[in-house]
């Protein structure tokens, strides 16, 4: 069994640790009474030697939690642990809706359906990808412990994508008021929210990094997300100006690779803030999201922003799939953005 509190008693203590909330401010029900809506958790902890002037920000995806980062579901330290021994500051948010960040129906709304093991293993440890993705920590099959620990902290998204992302705009703009300026890590269906944030508070983010975030560009998943604004489903701030995601003229080629690429047509509206930052769009080897990497890559260079393509293999990373802080080499690959950090803001 994995160990769940490495830090015995009597050994140094090198960091201290705590938690808070964003978006606390009570809202009017109409049962009477008031509420918090969509308050964000998050978990932060700092080294007692802080080496890097910027702290970082780990946004979970899909329907998972901030315990993503915390560990891997075999037991082993997670990329927050990690960083927080590089001599990082470190905060881990549960996505409004998520983990320790409640969602009930009568404040957030309806909640999409539940993803069934079975499809979170389609995503996490496709069999079509088995012969190349080596660092998965566990079988492909619902009834294996690695398996159970992963999905069992899982749980639905809200069904109307627009509101939550406006939300966790919303709550990512209210936390890096706080801390201040800060590297943004985002994952798979937390890429809207770490766009969102870096396009609302473009001062405060000095890099951000996209790690298999959903996509690509302006797709729609039913059930899932809809990026009707290319990155997110809420407004991204275009130049010129878009009031609404039909002013954005785009145009479809069907022969880019398996997954057609979607693209503005020229000339195109550029993402001003975005551009101010450092992007980098993470890979993994054996991941399906590799067929569309290069599609965001396109779309953040077409609209005027500073992006690199970052795939694992090239550094000498191999046999990742898409939930890299999961894997067996969560260590070596998050090396990888420790380096491009190092190259692009000095750390």
């Amino acid at each position: 069994m994995p160990e769940h509190d490495p830090r015995r008693q009597g050994e140094p203590i090198t960091s201290r640790r705590g938690f808070f909330w964003v978006g606390t401010d009570p809202v009017a029900q109409d049962s009477g009474g008031t509420l918090p809506r969509g308050q964000m958790y998050v978990q932060w902890e700092s080294p007692t030697e802080v080496r890097h002037p910027y702290p970082v920000v780990l946004v979970h995806g899909g329907g998972g939690q901030g315990l993503d980062y915390l560990g891997t579901p075999d037991g082993r330290p997670g990329w927050a642990t990690h960083l927080v021994q590089e001599g990082y500051t470190v905060y881990v948010v549960d996505r409004p809706g998520h983990g320790r960040s409640p969602h009930h129906p009568d404040v957030l709304g309806a909640m999409a359906p539940m993803m069934p093991t079975e499809a979170y293993l389609g995503v996490f440890a496709p069999e079509a990808f088995a012969d190349g993705h080596t660092q998965w920590p566990g079988d492909r099959t619902p009834a294996d412990p690695v398996v159970g620990q992963a999905v069992a902290g899982t749980g639905p998204m809200s069904a109307d994508h627009a509101t939550i992302h406006a939300l966790e705009q919303s709550r990512m703009t209210e936390l890096l008021d706080q801390i201040g300026p800060a590297i943004v890590v985002c994952h798979s269906a937390g890429g809207p929210a770490g766009y969102l944030a870096a396009d609302a508070r473009p001062d405060l983010v000095k890099a951000l990094v996209a790690v298999e975030t959903i996509g690509p560009p302006f797709a729609d998943h039913p059930g899932i997300v809809s990026l009707d604004w290319g990155l997110a489903a809420a407004p991204l701030k275009y130049d010129p100006p878009a009031t609404d995601p039909s002013e954005l003229h785009l145009v479809t080629d069907e022969s880019q690779s398996v997954i057609p690429r979607t693209l503005q047509a020229q000339p195109a509206r550029r993402l001003a803030n975005l551009s101010r930052m450092p992007i980098a769009v993470v890979t993994g080897e054996a991941s399906p999201f590799i067929h569309f990497d290069g599609h965001l890559v396109a779309f953040l260079e077409q609209a005027g922003c500073d992006v690199e393509r970052v795939r694992l293999a090239d550094h000498g990373v191999h046999g990742n799939g898409h939930g890299v802080m999961l894997e067996k080499n969560n260590r070596e690959a998050l090396q990888v953005i420790l380096d491009w950090l190092d190259k692009r803001t000095g750390r």
